[in-house]
C-alpha cells in the first residue's frame, strides 16, 4: 500500500465537498476530495444521456436569489456565469382549471413586494389575496429569528400546512402559492413537512432584496455549472480530485490520523465527511467508534423523501418561457432546458417532488403520467410528438423534515480532526444547494481553524 500526504482531506463530492474543498485549496492547503461513484455532484449530478449525448441533470435544482453562499462558491471557482438570477420573482403557472397566470412581484422593499405581488394576483378571489395581509407580522418575525433574535416564528412539532392555516391563508392561495413553494423548497408534502425550515427559507427570501425571492436558473448542466469548474479550481491549487475512490477513516485514541482511499493510505489531521446521512456510519468500516455512535445512529434512522423526474424531447416547442408551475399535479414543475441551456431542441424536464406515490411506479406509467399533463396544460404539446423520454427516480433525495426526525448534527463532532458538511447537517434550512454549500463553508473554517491550532 502507498503512502501520500493531504493537509485535509474531504469526502464527497457533491456541493458541501466541494464547497469546503474549494475554500481549503484558496486559502492554501493541499486539500484531497474522494467520491465513491463515477461521476461528480452527489445528488446534484449529471450524466450523459445514452441516445442524445446530451448532459441531463438528475433531476433539476431550482435555486433563488437569497442562497448567497451557493453564489459566493460559484465565484470563487469562476463559474457565476453559469447561474441567471431574475431582478425579481416572476412565475407563470397553469391552474388546475387550465388557466394560465403570471404571479409577479413588483420592485418594492420586502416583504411588501411579495405581499403586493399577491394583492395583484388576478388567479386569487379578493378574499385570498387579503389573506396574505396575515402573514406580515410572521414573516417579520421569522426576519428576526433568522437574523439571531431571541424569537420563535414557529410552534414546536407544527406542520407547513399548520402554520399557513393558523396565519389565515385558504386553501385557494395554498394551493397556487404556497404548497407549491413549500413542495420545492422541502422536496415533502406540506401537510407532512415541519414548518420551522420553511419558515426560515420564506424569512431568507423576504431578505434585503427585491432578487432575494426571484428564482436563479443554472444555464449549464450542473456538470458544468459547478463540478468540474471546482476540480478545476482545486487541481489548479495543488489539490486532487478522485472518482470511483471511497475513503475509509483511520482513527487513533479518538483522532483522525488518515484515511484509507483504495491501495493508498493518506496521512492526514483533519477530515471533512461531506457524504449524505445514509453513508456516514461507512466511513468508519465495521462499526463507527464510540465517540460516533449516537450521531451515526440519528443519522441512520433519518427518513428520505424522493424525487422523480420525467426527461421528454419532442418534436417542437411547447412552452413559451423557460418553466411553468403546474400546481395541483403530479409534475409540479416543467423546465424547457433547450430554452435555458440554449439549445434548439424542445427539450422538457418535469418534476415531481416529494414523489413517494411515484416511486414504484414504471417508467412507461411516468412518462405516459407526464406526457399527459403537458397536452393537457399547454394546447401546442396536444400535437408534440415525443421522440425520446428518460426517468430519473431519486428515492433518497433530500431527508425527511417530518416532525419528530432525529436531530441534526452540527459541524464539530466529539472526533478530535473530523467535522461534517452536507445539507442534512444542522444548518436550518431544507435539503437545498444552499444549505450544502452553507455546511461546506462552515466545515472549511473549522478546519482553518482546527490545523492553525494543531500547527
Amino acid at each position: 500500500m502507498t503512502s501520500e500526504r493531504f493537509d485535509a482531506v474531504v469526502l464527497g463530492a457533491g456541493f458541501a465537498g466541494l464547497s469546503a474543498a474549494a475554500v481549503l485549496a484558496d486559502r492554501g492547503c493541499r486539500v484531497l476530495v474522494l467520491e465513491a461513484s463515477s461521476r461528480l455532484g452527489g445528488r446534484a449530478a449529471s450524466f450523459r444521456d445514452g441516445a442524445t449525448g446530451e448532459q441531463v441533470d438528475n433531476g433539476q435544482h431550482v435555486l433563488f436569489g437569497c442562497y448567497h453562499e451557493t453564489r459566493r462558491f460559484l465565484d470563487r471557482i469562476g463559474a457565476a456565469g453559469g447561474l441567471r438570477v431574475a431582478a425579481d420573482l416572476d412565475v407563470v403557472s397553469v391552474t388546475p382549471e387550465g388557466e394560465s397566470t403570471r404571479f409577479i412581484c413588483p420592485s418594492l422593499p420586502p416583504p411588501f413586494n411579495l405581499l403586493a405581488g399577491v394583492l395583484e394576483w388576478r388567479a386569487l378571489a379578493w378574499r385570498d389575496r387579503l389573506a396574505v395581509l396575515r402573514l406580515a407580522g410572521p414573516l417579520r418575525l421569522a426576519r428576526r429569528e433568522l437574523l439571531g433574535g431571541d424569537v420563535c416564528a414557529t410552534s414546536a412539532g407544527e406542520t407547513v400546512t399548520g402554520w399557513l392555516t393558523r396565519h389565515g391563508q385558504t386553501a385557494r392561495i395554498r394551493e397556487l402559492l404556497w404548497d407549491p413553494l413549500a413542495l420545492a423548497a422541502l422536496n415533502q408534502s406540506p401537510d407532512v413537512a415541519a414548518a420551522p425550515t420553511f419558515v426560515r427559507a420564506l424569512a431568507m427570501m423576504t431578505g434585503s432584496s427585491c432578487s432575494d425571492a426571484a428564482v436563479a436558473l443554472p444555464l449549464l448542466p450542473l456538470r458544468d455549472l459547478y463540478a468540474e469548474p471546482a476540480r478545476r479550481f482545486i487541481e489548479a491549487r495543488g489539490g486532487e480530485v478522485r472518482l470511483t475512490t471511497a475513503g475509509r477513516l483511520r482513527l487513533d485514541q479518538g483522532r483522525v490520523v488518515g484515511v484509507d482511499a483504495g491501495a493508498v493510505r493518506v496521512e492526514t489531521a483533519v477530515a471533512i465527511s461531506a457524504v449524505p446521512w445514509f453513508a456516514l456510519a461507512g466511513l468508519f468500516g465495521d462499526r463507527p467508534p464510540e465517540e460516533m455512535g449516537m450521531t451515526c445512529q440519528n443519522a441512520g434512522q433519518m427518513e428520505s423523501s424522493p424525487i422523480v423526474t420525467v426527461n421528454l424531447w419532442l418534436d417542437r416547442p411547447v412552452l413559451d418561457r423557460s418553466f411553468v408551475g403546474l400546481p395541483g399535479r403530479s409534475m409540479q414543475w416543467v423546465f424547457d432546458k433547450g430554452q435555458i441551456f440554449g439549445g434548439t431542441a424542445s427539450y422538457l424536464s418535469l418534476v415531481s417532488s416529494g414523489a413517494s406515490d411515484l416511486t414504484s411506479a414504471s417508467t412507461d406509467t411516468l412518462i405516459a403520467l407526464a406526457t399527459d399533463e403537458i397536452r393537457s396544460a399547454f394546447p401546442a404539446g396536444v400535437e408534440a410528438v415525443i421522440t425520446r423520454a428518460t426517468v430519473v427516480r431519486e428515492p433518497r433525495a433530500t431527508f425527511s423534515l417530518a416532525p419528530g426526525q432525529p436531530s441534526r448534527p452540527g459541524t464539530e463532532t466529539p472526533l478530535d480532526g473530523l467535522f461534517l458538511a452536507g445539507d442534512w447537517t444542522d444548518t436550518g434550512l431544507p435539503a437545498t444547494i444552499e444549505g450544502a454549500v452553507q455546511s461546506g463553508h462552515l466545515a472549511a473554517v473549522a478546519t482553518l481553524a482546527y490545523l492553525h491550532v494543531a500547527g
